[in-house]
């Protein structure tokens, strides 16, 4: 009885050829999105618990569903470049690296459109195509594939900012009011303009009011 074939966790598991500082250059931007989730999002639930990143990163979760019951409905092979690799336990269209940064640099854009973050989008924008140039230049996609990810990136990013901002924002002070809300201290600051200045002015109000106590004391 022949043993059962094996499947590659592949969460941070990028291979490209020895010697390639190209490759490996592109193979740390391949792990971008993984450094993204661990590190951002659930950096921001546990010091910053804003709503709109919640479902921010909910909508990647989301995004990510939909590329998977893609793939496994259309069932696309990667290419044969991938065989070498021996990464190929999984189809390639659409690519979800794409799908996933993309859909990032589209509705970090749109939740921060104004001329003051021109640096910050096009940072984000940069990783994005050098991780659709990486999927390629690695082996692990065909141009097809990567460019089939990037397009449904955007139009799911574009979509979940739209409903996020115009459907689901009239719940957030219920949520805000919440046991959830409460227990976990998840806040809405959408309606205040800038929210570190904001913070910045209440923090400078609260030293001088316990400074004042302290004095009267």
């Amino acid at each position: 009885m022949p043993p059962p074939s094996l499947k590659a966790v592949t969460l941070t598991h990028v291979r490209y050829q020895r010697g390639d500082t190209l490759g490996h250059f592109l193979a740390w931007i391949s792990l971008i999105p993984v450094f993204i989730s661990l590190g951002g999002f659930i950096s921001h639930f546990i010091f910053r618990r804003e709503l709109e990143g919640i479902f921010f990163a909910l909508g990647l979760i989301f995004s990510q569903f939909i590329n998977e019951f893609i793939k496994t409905t259309v069932q696309q092979a990667r290419p044969e470049t991938c065989f070498l690799l021996e990464m190929c336990d999984s189809h390639g269209w659409p690519s979800s690296h794409c799908q996933y940064m993309f859909f990032f640099a589209t509705y970090l854009t749109l939740l921060l459109f104004s001329s003051r973050h021109v640096i910050l989008h096009l940072v984000t924008w940069s990783i994005a195509v050098f991780t659709m140039y990486s999927r390629v230049y690695l082996g692990y996609h065909t141009v097809a594939q990567v460019f089939a990810g990037t397009g449904l990136g955007i139009v799911l990013g574009a979509v979940w900012f739209w409903v996020v901002n115009n459907v689901l924002c009239v719940y957030f002070p219920v949520i805000e009011e919440s046991v959830f809300g409460r227990v976990f201290y998840v806040k809405d600051t959408s309606h205040i303009d800038n929210v570190l200045k904001f913070e910045y002015e209440m923090a400078r109000a609260e030293r001088r009011r316990l400074a004042s106590v302290s004095k009267s004391e």
